[in-house]
């Protein structure tokens, strides 16, 4: 008899076992159901902002359903990633932001998420190198007379910060240490300010990503000196890499899209499929904007994001950086 009653436990429970397995797929198929909310952290305007509506209209165009963008500004990213986080897990509310998502909570004191428990990684989308924009008016042509420029005027020279822990500022950071230099490091409130005051003079050096300052850099407004990346920017083939004054030199901004934690597999499984495909058609547009495609699967995306946490914890503790 008690035989018979753990056979009978054991089908029902290979049952219910199956019948787990065989509703992923139909999660997957049957998605999206109705649109999806694309959160951006922050403002309209700015690189990220420009890769997320190229991604979420391609994505709209693939999947029949729209990806509408929602920008949600504040607290360095953290207000519209947390309501990622507190969304319902089923596909339908989804972030993109910058790798400032990993970076940003590491310096501040209180952040109402955790980037590696409360999201699920779904794909990779880009890697952004940084430029080293200039005033125009200073004698400096490359990195080697930046260097030289910094340590005739130790502590005198500014370079500017879009936002705390941001890209930039780790970049800035480690070209400091680097190179081992001594600058002012100046926090503004978004790349559009910080821009517009290294134009005019009222600061020396901004870091960011090459799309910010490229049309300043065409037109002569400023000087870009080098870019971050291991390579040249294909976009910028006149201008060296850091590298190839201070070798080892290399940091990039990085775009990636994450869902709340609980989302089911076949459904991750098919965004990162669709984001892949939707890539392959970006890619040739955001190769020109000096964007570097690295699209993968979401195992990639996670160890990648692992690596990339203990080089950004690392900067920020070395350096001190602190937000609050």
């Amino acid at each position: 008899m008690q035989m018979k009653k753990y056979q009978i436990v054991k089908m029902l429970a290979a049952g219910v076992l199956l019948s787990c397995t065989a509703m992923s797929p139909v999660l997957a198929e049957n998605y999206p159901a109705s649109s999806v909310r694309f959160i951006i952290p922050f403002p309209p305007g700015g690189t990220l902002d420009t890769v997320g509506r190229l991604l979420a209209q391609e994505l709209s165009d693939q999947m029949g359903q729209s990806f509408v963008v929602e920008n949600r500004s504040g607290g360095n990213g953290t207000i519209g990633a947390h309501a990622v986080a507190r969304a319902q897990a089923d596909g339908h509310t989804l972030l993109f932001n910058a790798s400032t998502f990993i970076s940003a909570p590491m310096t501040m004191s209180s952040v109402p998420y955790k980037a590696d428990e409360d999201f699920m990684p779904i794909a990779m989308v880009a890697k952004a190198p940084l430029s080293v924009s200039i005033n125009k008016d200073l004698p400096i042509k490359d990195v080697k007379s930046l260097l030289e420029y910094a340590r005739m005027k130790p502590g005198e020279m500014t370079f500017a910060v879009g936002s705390t822990g941001s890209a930039g500022h780790l970049a800035t950071e480690l070209l400091r240490r680097s190179g081992n230099l001594d600058y002012m490091i100046v926090p503004y409130k978004g790349t559009a300010p910080a821009l517009q005051d290294l134009v005019g003079g009222r600061i020396h050096g901004f870091i960011d990503p090459i799309l910010g300052s490229y049309s300043y850099y065409k037109s002569g407004m400023l000087k870009v000196v080098a870019v971050t990346s291991s390579q040249r920017a294909a976009n910028l083939p006149e201008v060296p890499t850091v590298a190839e004054t201070i070798p080892g030199y290399e940091f990039y901004s990085w775009y990636g899209v994450w869902a709340p934690k609980g989302t089911p597999e076949g459904v991750a499984q098919q965004l990162n499929a669709e984001i892949n495909k939707a890539l392959d058609k970006l890619k040739p547009k955001l190769n020109e904007q000096g964007l570097l495609v690295d699209a993968g699967n979401i195992e990639d995306f996670r160890r990648f994001q692992r690596n990339e946490t203990e080089l950004m914890r690392k900067i920020i503790q070395e350096g001190n950086i602190n937000a609050n």
